[in-house]
């Protein structure tokens, strides 16, 4: 992060503000529209008649668009600004989520879910940028951790709208909501502005004709072994997520005979520990650096991954799931704050939207190996299993060169 200056950490400008509440915003807004598809897959899977197989290639592909979205508009975002880029890949996902609407045929859902992943892949790497560069080195950690808050704020408000849209008017309806951040991107475009840095990096990059190239993630044998490890550590990342948050419920219930009568309670709770551990994640990597803050939570994702085995009641359940999230999703923000320090300035958004959405893309399949695991093996063996990713991640986030030089 290239921006200093002597005003006190807990002030922001105007500019910062907006920054903030733009990039939480679209944060929530994204997550409420991949909530919208979790919770209406079971009535899409009833009103279609299509196979358990069919529908959940409806979630593949959605991140197979996230990929390709990061691709393509992390370099628009490098190239033209992210303030624009950034309203463009919100106008994408607004307008393929509300399409929903008309969606009756499997084929025109397939089409529609690729297209809303390609707008909010491309958001991702873009608001990241815009938060690196408008804040000082020791707040972005923090910052995107906030940030990332505001996607849990979208997972609740998505939860609640389900709970009152699907059974009255249908799951269609539900994806009508997905309209609403198209007025986001009038005061983005009205109140953020790029920053001094991002604009000195790109009147550079002119002068000497340097290309934004995706190429440029792996210019040296470093800098490639950089970038791989990053995406390896992405992919624990999003599967542990996705793995844990849907199979956790269904997993103590099948395999120790619980019911969980407040799974809205449970979800509650788990989102909470989430957003704890996001502030709390922010907090340790912006004051000792991203080895220590990543050390703390890949260890601590692969222990509590042994709590779920000695969980005897519903209340336990629901205290597991707030200290799983605290520990597996807590890290989130901290990998675009990472990567921006990783990276120039030129090359920032591509890096963030390639890095991260390689991990949607492939660890996003992990419900499915978990689903393997499940059938063929004890569910120790599956919890092992995953405690034995974020250990591998922890080895990688000890052993990159670049991570080390970034400790204060």
């Amino acid at each position: 992060m290239e921006q200093t200056g002597t005003r006190q950490a807990n002030t922001m400008t105007t500019n910062e503000k907006w920054v903030m509440a733009s990039t939480a915003a679209g944060f929530s807004l994204e997550n409420m529209d991949i909530m919208f598809l979790s919770f209406a897959l079971a009535p899409i899977i009833a009103s279609l008649h299509i196979s358990s197989a069919a529908a959940g290639w409806i979630g593949s592909i959605t991140n197979l668009g996230m990929l390709a979205g990061g691709a393509v508009f992390g370099l628009v975002g490098d190239r033209i600004g992210r303030v624009k880029t950034f309203s463009y890949t919100i106008f994408i996902f607004a307008f393929a989520t509300a399409a929903m609407f008309f969606a009756h045929s499997l084929p025109m859902i397939y089409l529609l879910r690729f297209l809303a992943g390609i707008g909010a892949g491309g958001e991702y790497g873009v608001g990241i940028a815009l938060i690196a560069e408008n804040f000082s080195t020791h707040q972005i950690g923090r910052m995107s951790s906030v940030a990332a808050i505001g996607g849990q704020v979208g997972a609740i408000f998505a939860a609640l709208m389900a709970a009152w849209i699907i059974p009255s008017f249908g799951w269609n309806a539900l994806f009508l909501l997905g309209i609403i951040p198209v007025v986001l991107t009038y005061f983005i475009r009205r109140h953020v502005h790029e920053s001094a840095s991002f604009l000195t990096a790109q009147k550079q990059a002119q002068q000497n004709h340097e290309k934004v190239a995706i190429s440029r993630l792996f210019a040296t044998p470093q800098l490639a072994a950089q970038t791989l490890g990053l995406m390896m550590m992405t992919i624990v990342q999003i599967a542990g997520y996705f793995g844990l948050m849907n199979w956790l419920p269904s997993i103590v219930q099948k395999q120790q005979g619980l019911t969980v009568s407040g799974s809205s309670l449970w979800m509650i709770a788990t989102i909470l520990g989430m957003s704890i551990g996001m502030v709390a994640f922010g907090t340790i990597f912006d004051r000792l650096g991203p080895q220590v803050a990543f050390g703390i939570f890949l260890l601590g994702s692969a222990a509590v991954m042994f709590v779920i085995l000695v969980v005897k009641s519903a209340t336990a359940l629901i205290l597991a799931g707030a200290l799983i999230g605290f520990f597996s999703n807590g890290m989130f923000g901290g990998y675009g704050a990472m990567i921006s320090r990783l990276y120039p300035t030129a090359i920032r958004s591509t890096a963030n939207s390639m890095i991260m959405n390689v991990g949607r893309a492939i660890g996003g399949f992990s419900s499915v190996v978990i689903g393997i695991l499940m059938d063929r093996y004890s569910l120790a063996v599956t919890m092992a299993c995953l405690a034995g990713l974020y250990v591998v991640s922890f080895l990688v986030s000890q052993t990159l060169p670049g991570i080390r030089k970034l400790q204060h």
